[in-house]
C-alpha cells in the first residue's frame, strides 16, 4: 500500500524514504513547524485531517438500484402480468416477496457503509503541535502537511508523521500488522521500497505510543493516511460475492428464456389467426409460469433457518447470502493473531548459553522485570506470569532503564547481604557486554569457540520464530549504591528467554477438518515470516510458497493471481496487500472467506466473499464482516461451513425443481398451442397450477440433505442448471406429449377434459418428481422432512380432486371417467422411473450441483 501526503506527487517515492531535508522541502517547512496563517491556507486547501470524505449516496438512490437485479426484474413483470389477467392475490405476493427481498439487501448495504465512519473513534481528538514555535493544543482534525507534532507515552498519533527527535520512543501499530509487540521508533532514513508497517523513522495515523517521546513532521493527513486507505476502501461498493453473481446471471437466462417464450407463441397467434388478446394473455401466462417467483421467499427462508442453526453453533449471520458464500467457500485466508494463535505472549523456553533448560535463567529474568520501573512491554508480562519464582528477601537498589542505544535494563538487587547486577535485553547487545558464562558447576571463559556456538543458539531461535532476550549478571561489592551504565561489562551469560505467541490447541484439529472439507487455508499476517512459518509448522500445515508484503509490491495484478494460487503464507502484508490478495484470488475463480478482527483487517472482510470476524474485534472489523463467531475458534466455523453447505443444497433443490418442470411444462404449452385448435390450458389453470406447485414446495427450506454433500465446496454452476433444466424439462415434455397422445387417440378429449386431464398429470409429475431429484441417493434411501412430504402430497390431492368439486367447474375442469384416471397413473409412474434412471446419468456426468 503506497501513501504519499496531499503536496507529494504520484511518482516520488515515499514521505519516510529519502533524507529528512529533502521531505521538508517538498513540504515547504522547517523543523520548527508551521505559522497559524500557513496552517490555516492548507487547512483550506488539503482539508480536514479525517480518514473519510464522507460522501455517500442518498438512501433512495441505493434503494432504487436494488431493483436493477434481473431477477428482480423479471418478477416486477410477472406481478404485472398476473395484474393484467385479474390475480390480484398473485400480483400482491408477488410485490410483497421482492419488497422484503430488496429492503434486506439495501440495509445490509447502510449498515456495511457504517463501517468506515467507526474509523473515526481510532484517531486521536487534540494534538500538541508546533506553531509559531511555540506549543499548541489544537484538534487533530485540524492537522496539515508541515505541522511539527509531539508525542508523548499514552497519546494516539493524529496522522502520518515522520520522526525528527525520538526518545525511548515505542509504539503499538498493530492498525498496520495485528502484531501486539510493540515497536522501536528512532529518526533516520528507509530504504527504498520499505512498508509502511517496516518503517522504522514514521508513525501512522490511528497507532498509540507506549513509552518515550518523539517529535514528528506531518507529511499525510485525512484519506491520505494509513487509516485514509483503510476508510476508502470500506467507503468503495461492495464487491458482488459468489451468490448475488450467481442469481444475477440465473435471472438474465430466465429473462432471455421468458422474451423467447413469450415471442414465439405470439408469432404462431398471429400465424394461426387466434385472436391476439387471448394468445397475448395465454403467453404472458407463460412467462409467469416460468418465473419462479417465490424464489426470493424460498431463499430467504432457506438462509434465515441456515442462519438460525449457525447461531445454535456460535455464528451470527449479518448478510444472509453470506450462509450461502461460506458453504460455497474453497479458500479461507486468516489472519494469524489470535485466529491460529492465543494473541498472548508466552515465555516458551529459558535455556542457559548451551541450550540447556535453566531455572536460573527464569529466575534472573523474574526479578528483572520485576523490579524495572520502566513501563512493561508484554515480553516482561509473560516473564511474570510465572509465579513460581520466589523473590522473598530481594530487594531493589538502584536501577539502569532501558534506552535505545543500549537495547537493555539492568537491575541492582540486594539479597541478604549479596548484591548483583541483573541485566535483560536484545542477544546481541547483552552479549557484547558478557566474558563469561554459567554452568551448573559455576561460571566458564567465554572464549571465541563458546562465543559462536552461542551466537548460532540465539540465531536458531530466532529462526524457529521466538523472539528472544538475552539475561546476564554479574556480582557487586556489598555496599554498592548507585548503578552506572559502566558496571554492564564482564557479565556472566545465564542464557536466554525465548517468547512465542503460542498456537491454539483446537486450531490444528480444526485445520485439518478444514482441509478435508476442501477449504484451502492460507495464512496472511502482518509479521514477519520466520515466526508466521514456524506457527504454521507447528500446526502441520504444509507450506508450499511464501509470499512477502516487499514482493507482492512488486507483483501486476496478472502476475499475483499466478503466484497467490501457488503460495499458503503471505507475510508482512499490510491492509491493503490482503486485500490484493483476496481480489486475486477470487479473479482464479475461487470463494474466498477473509477471517481477521483488527482494523487492519477491515478492507480485507470487505473484499472477501465471506469476511468473518469475532465478538470481540474492534468495532470497524464488526461492522465490515458478514459473520461473527461467538467463539474466537476455527472449530466453530467449521461448523458454520457445513450449515452453509446444507443450506445451498436446499436452495439447489428448489433451482432444479423450478426450472426443469415449468420449463418443461410451458414448452409443451407452447408447443401444443401450435397443435391444437384450442388451448392446452386456460391462463388461469397456467397460474394455479403454478400457485399449487409453489406451496408444494414451500418446505424445501426445512429438508434434510444427505452427509455426502456436505463434504466438499458446492457453488451455483449456471451451466449445471441449464443443463439440467434442458434434460429434464425434455423428459417432462416427453411425457406431456404422451399424454396428449393419449387423450387425444385413446379418449378423443375436448376442451374440457383434456386440459383437466393435462393439469392433472403435469401437476402430480412436477409435484412428486421432487422426491427423485432430492437426492443423488437411491429416493427411498434419504429420507425427505415431513413437512416436504406433506406439503407436497398436499398439493398433488388438491389438484386430483378439484375437477370433482364445484370450484373446479369455475376453473374449466370437468371430472375425468376412471379409465383416463388409470392411464394417467401409469404415465406419472413411468415417468418419475424415467426420472430416476435420469438422475443418475446426470450426476455422474456432472460433478457440480
Amino acid at each position: 500500500m503506497r501513501h504519499r501526503s496531499l503536496a507529494t506527487r504520484p511518482e516520488e517515492s515515499p514521505a519516510w524514504c529519502g533524507t529528512r531535508e529533502a521531505l521538508l522541502s517538498r513540504l515547504t517547512c522547517s523543523s520548527e513547524g508551521l505559522t497559524e496563517a500557513e496552517a490555516r491556507e492548507r487547512l483550506a486547501s488539503h482539508g480536514p485531517n479525517t480518514p473519510e470524505q464522507h460522501l455517500r449516496r442518498p438512501a433512495w438512490r441505493a434503494l432504487l438500484e436494488r431493483f436493477a437485479n434481473p431477477l428482480v426484474l423479471v418478477l416486477l413483470v410477472a406481478s404485472g402480468v398476473s395484474l393484467l389477467t385479474h390475480e390480484l392475490t398473485s400480483s400482491a405476493i408477488i410485490i410483497g416477496i421482492v419488497l422484503m427481498s430488496v429492503t434486506l439487501d439495501f440495509l445490509q448495504e447502510r449498515r456495511a457503509d457504517d463501517a468506515a465512519e467507526r474509523l473515526r473513534s481510532s484517531v486521536a481528538l487534540k494534538a500538541t503541535v508546533m506553531r509559531d514555535g511555540a506549543e499548541r493544543e489544537v484538534p487533530a482534525r485540524e492537522l496539515v502537511p508541515g505541522d511539527v507534532v509531539l508525542l508523548s507515552a499514552g497519546s494516539l498519533v493524529p496522522a502520518d508523521a515522520r520522526l525528527l527527535e525520538a526518545r525511548d520512543l515505542f509504539v503499538n501499530q498493530s492498525l498496520l500488522t495485528g502484531e501486539s509487540y510493540p515497536v522501536e521508533k528512532q529518526p533516520g532514513e528507509a530504504p527504498e521500497g520499505t512498508e509502511p508497517s517496516e518503517a522504522r523513522n514514521a508513525v501512522f495515523m490511528g497507532s498509540s505510543v507506549v513509552s518515550g517521546t518523539g517529535r514528528a513532521v506531518v507529511f499525510a493527513t485525512g484519506t491520505h493516511t494509513t487509516v485514509g486507505d483503510i476508510a476508502r476502501a470500506l467507503a468503495e461498493p461492495t464487491p458482488s460475492t459468489a451468490f448475488e453473481r450467481a442469481t444475477r446471471h440465473f435471472g438474465l437466462m430466465l429473462m432471455r428464456l421468458t422474451v423467447l417464450l413469450v415471442l414465439f407463441v405470439l408469432l404462431v397467434a398471429v400465424y394461426a389467426r387466434r385472436p391476439l388478446v387471448e394468445s397475448f394473455l395465454f403467453a404472458v401466462a407463460l412467462a409467469v409460469g416460468l418465473t419462479p417467483e417465490l424464489l426470493p421467499m424460498v431463499l430467504s427462508v432457506t438462509l434465515a433457518r441456515g442462519a438460525m442453526r449457525m447461531a445454535a453453533r456460535q455464528v451470527i449471520v449479518k448478510r444472509l447470502s453470506a450462509v450461502h458464500d461460506l458453504g460455497s467457500m474453497d479458500v479461507l485466508c486468516t489472519d494469524k493473531t489470535g485466529t491460529l494463535t492465543e494473541a498472548r505472549i508466552r515465555l516458551e523456553r529459558h535455556e542457559d548459553a548451551l541450550g540447556r533448560e535453566s531455572e536460573q535463567v527464569l529466575r534472573w529474568a523474574w526479578l528483572n522485570s520485576h523490579f524495572e520501573s520502566g513501563l512493561r512491554n508484554p515480553m516482561d508480562e509473560a516473564i511474570l506470569a510465572h509465579e513460581e519464582v520466589d523473590a522473598r528477601g530481594w530487594h531493589k537498589v538502584d536501577e539502569v532503564p532501558f534506552d535505545f542505544e543500549r537495547r537493555r535494563v539492568s537491575v541492582l538487587l540486594e539479597h541478604e547481604g549479596r548484591r548483583v547486577l541483573v541485566v535483560k535485553g536484545a542477544p546481541e547487545d547483552v552479549l557484547a557486554c558478557c566474558t563469561r558464562y554459567a554452568l551448573d558447576e559455576g561460571p566458564r571463559e567465554l572464549d571465541a569457540e563458546v562465543r559462536a556456538r552461542v551466537r548460532a543458539r540465539f540465531e536458531a531461535l530466532g529462526a524457529e520464530g521466538f523472539r528472544v532476550l538475552a539475561v546476564a549478571w554479574r556480582e557487586e561489592a556489598p555496599d554498592m549504591q548507585v548503578a552506572h551504565l559502566g558496571d554492564e561489562a564482564e557479565l556472566v551469560l545465564a542464557g536466554f528467554a525465548a517468547f512465542l505467541d503460542p498456537p491454539k490447541e483446537s486450531a490444528r484439529p480444526a485445520l485439518e477438518a478444514l482441509i478435508r472439507a476442501g477449504v484451502k487455508v492460507k495464512v496472511v499476517t502482518g509479521d514477519n515470516e520466520r515466526v508466521a512459518l514456524h506457527v504454521c509448522r507447528q500446526l502441520g500445515l504444509e507450506v508450499e510458497g511464501i509470499l512477502t508484503g516487499a514482493e507482492v509490491g512488486t507483483l501486476d495484478d496478472p502476475a499475483l493471481r499466478i503466484r497467490a494460487e501457488r503460495t499458503m503464507l503471505f507475510a508482512r502484508v499490510s491492509p491493503g496487500q490482503k486485500s490484493r490478495v483476496i481480489r486475486a484470488l477470487r479473479q482464479r475463480g475461487h470463494v474466498v472467506g477473509y477471517l481477521g478482527d483488527g482494523i487492519n483487517d477491515a478492507p480485507s472482510l470487505h473484499a472477501a466473499d465471506v469476511g468473518i470476524s469475532v465478538d470481540g474485534a474492534v468495532d470497524v472489523a464488526r461492522e465490515a464482516a458478514d459473520l461473527l463467531l461467538l467463539r474466537h475458534d476455527l472449530a466453530v466455523l467449521y461448523d458454520g461451513i457445513l450449515e452453509g453447505r446444507r443450506t445451498f443444497g436446499n436452495v439447489m433443490k428448489y433451482i432444479r425443481m423450478g426450472t426443469s418442470s415449468n420449463f418443461g411444462n410451458m414448452l409443451s404449452m407452447a408447443g401444443a398451442s401450435m397443435l391444437l385448435p384450442f388451448l392446452p390450458l386456460r391462463p388461469i389453470q397456467i397460474l394455479l397450477n403454478n400457485l399449487l406447485y409453489d406451496v408444494s414446495e414451500l418446505a424445501i427450506p426445512l429438508d434434510e440433505v444427505d452427509a455426502e454433500q456436505l463434504e466438499r465446496p458446492t457453488r451455483w454452476d449456471l451451466r449445471f442448471v441449464r443443463h439440467f433444466m434442458a434434460v429434464f424439462g425434455a423428459l417432462s415434455s416427453l411425457f406431456d406429449a404422451a399424454t396428449f397422445g393419449v387423450l387425444l387417440l385413446l379418449f378423443h378429449a375436448h376442451e374440457p377434459l383434456f386440459q383437466t386431464g393435462w393439469f392433472m398429470e403435469s401437476l402430480t409429475t412436477q409435484v412428486l418428481v421432487i422426491f427423485v431429484i432430492r437426492t443423488r441417493r437411491n429416493p427411498l434411501r434419504s429420507r425427505p422432512s415431513r413437512w416436504l412430504v406433506a406439503s407436497s402430497l398436499g398439493a398433488v390431492v388438491v389438484a386430483n380432486v378439484l375437477p370433482f368439486t364445484p370450484p373446479g367447474a369455475w376453473f374449466g375442469f370437468e371430472p375425468p371417467p376412471p379409465a383416463l384416471l388409470g392411464a394417467l397413473a401409469m404415465l406419472v409412474t413411468g415417468y418419475l422411473l424415467l426420472a430416476e434412471l435420469l438422475k443418475r446419468w446426470f450426476f455422474r456426468r456432472y460433478a457440480t450441483g
